[in-house]
């Protein structure tokens, strides 16, 4: 009888454990489908030329393909430090992902345009393809197209030198994509 007593209380104190161990969960440290693999071969157009591109069309690297919409909040909130990187010399591919195209070609004009090119994903096939849950979302490539990295959110300053520049530091890796590109 006395036993009976203590389930509710036993109840309460396993549900406070799991909702506790929920709550310590990194929504960013989410698997990624791709890494260690090429990047995901693709037949789509190029934002602003129209161009059908694939994947061979990223060029330079290492890079960075970021994944981007103009209905995504944080890609505004992260778009300024993407024009600081590739100020800096960083190859940046864009990934326009479930967008308009018009929207998309007005944002950049607007905001800037750190991206060397952007598939246009309206469908997000490409995305599918990659395993990108939502944006913004942020791979490195590396010199042989293979994904070495990818961060899920916001890309600032501090995430750039904790997880990505290690890609980027390898001596004259930077210097040598924009020699490539004529001293961009």
């Amino acid at each position: 009888m006395r036993v009976k007593r203590f389930i509710p209380l036993a109840g309460f104190a396993l549900l406070a454990l799991l909702l506790f161990k929920g709550l310590s969960i990194d929504p960013t440290a989410l698997p990624a489908a791709r890494l260690g693999q090429p990047f995901p071969d693709f037949s789509q157009p190029e934002l602003l030329t129209e161009e059908v591109i694939g994947a061979s069309a990223l060029q330079p690297r290492p890079a960075l393909v970021n994944v981007w919409a103009t209905w995504c909040y944080s890609c505004r909130v992260e778009h300024p430090y993407l024009l600081a990187l590739a100020a800096q010399g960083v190859p940046i591919y864009g990934l326009n992902y479930k967008d308009e195209s018009e929207k998309a070609r007005q944002w950049l004009s607007e905001l800037g345009d750190p991206y060397r090119l952007n598939i246009t994903d309206r469908d997000g096939t490409v995305g599918l393809d990659l395993g990108v849950y939502g944006a913004p979302e942020t791979y490195v490539l590396g010199p042989d197209g293979v994904i070495l990295h990818r961060h899920v959110g916001v890309l600032d300053e501090a995430v750039f030198e904790r997880d990505i520049r290690r890609f980027f530091t390898a001596p004259g890796r930077v210097a040598q994509a924009s020699a490539q590109e004529g001293g961009e």
